[in-house]
């Protein structure tokens, strides 16, 4: 299969891109590097990997690219952390937009004239933004109050994009809601703002890299946004990558949306003191402060992970802990060579 993946240079894309790859797919990616500039990926010159560097907003560009293309993941987006959605509110909707106008006008076209079989859409877990039901089925997204941020917004359009393609054009589709992706590969966005965490400036944004550079940088007691009751399940990013690539090819995937995360809940203090032990030992007391919270930052986000369990068969296995110990070490790296 040849597979078209949008936003190819990102996060999850990265570990999505290696997966397909590894199963013998060819892959043409791409991306405008506007998030973390330009950067090397591990199978950039592999032979089956055609990379092309352009904006996914330029419907022409994707037309040509996906006329011999048998699946389409639609990634790009304009995305950060929880000051992002802050200090960009306007532009994420807006580019946001734009990217999936030009994505499934693209994709309308190759399914009516080419051989695409079906366009598999990156969505997020922040549609739940105001979710009342936990664990979060997927049909909880028909009864519960609408994102407040327009990031939140963004991504439920793109699911409605999804499905009025497939009312109106029988375009068939899978949505796919990552929650808290972890892993390596994560930079500083070129657009975050540094943001005063204590002592520390920080331009992550997202909590498990934040809380990480705070320990590796020594401080004590260490800032948490909010009370650190905030409760999240944190995926990595390869359980991810397979979770994505098994619902594109899954014929019982066609159609509908599924919730991508383990079903493990941790709270943000929790998460805290976890890192404090694995980077500090046990000799050293773990002691927190709390900082002011953004008005985003959701305090229960806890998938029903249920359904692509039976349906296609995924689960998320890689505990928290076996994660931080690849992360920890990545970012130590990265921060002494100065690129997070």
């Amino acid at each position: 299969m040849k597979i078209f993946v949008t936003g190819s240079a990102g996060f999850i894309a990265g570990y999505l891109v290696q997966e397909l790859l590894d199963q013998g797919h060819e892959v043409v990616g791409l991306d405008n590097f506007s998030k973390y500039g330009r950067i090397e990926k591990s199978y950039q010159d592999h032979e089956r990997y055609t990379f092309v560097e352009g904006d996914a907003r330029d419907t022409d560009l994707m037309r040509r690219l996906l006329a011999d293309c048998d699946h389409f993941v639609a990634g790009a987006a304009r995305i950060g952390g929880i000051s992002y959605f802050h200090a960009y509110a306007y532009d994420l909707l807006a580019e946001n937009e734009r990217i999936m106008a030009a994505s499934f006008d693209a994709a309308l076209e190759a399914f009516k004239q080419h051989r695409l079989q079906k366009i598999t859409v990156l969505s997020s877990s922040m549609v739940f933004e105001n979710a009342t039901v936990w664990p979060t089925p997927e049909s909880h997204l028909a009864e519960c109050p609408p994102p407040t941020s327009t990031y939140g917004f963004q991504k439920l359009a793109c699911e409605y994009f999804a499905r009025g393609a497939w009312e109106q054009y029988r375009l068939p589709f899978t949505i796919l809601r990552p929650f808290n992706c972890v892993g390596i590969g994560e930079r500083r966005a070129l657009a975050d703002q540094e943001v005063l965490s204590g002592n520390i400036q920080l331009a992550m944004s997202h909590v498990v890299p934040d809380l990480v550079q705070k320990v590796l940088k020594g401080q004590d007691p260490l800032h948490i946004l909010g009370d650190g009751s905030q409760v999240r399940c944190y995926t990595y990013g390869g359980d991810l990558a397979r979770g994505i690539a098994q619902a594109v090819f899954h014929p019982e995937a066609t159609n509908q949306d599924f919730n991508l995360s383990t079903p493990q809940a941790t709270s943000v203090v929790e998460l805290a003191e976890v890192i404090w032990r694995k980077i500090h030992g046990p000799e050293r007391p773990f002691r927190h402060v709390s900082d002011a919270p953004y008005p985003y930052d959701v305090q229960k986000r806890i998938p029903d992970t249920s359904k692509a369990l039976k349906v296609l068969g995924f689960e998320a296995r890689t505990p928290l802990e076996e994660i931080l110990d690849e992360v920890i070490p990545w970012i130590r790296t990265e921060l002494k060579a100065g690129r997070i």
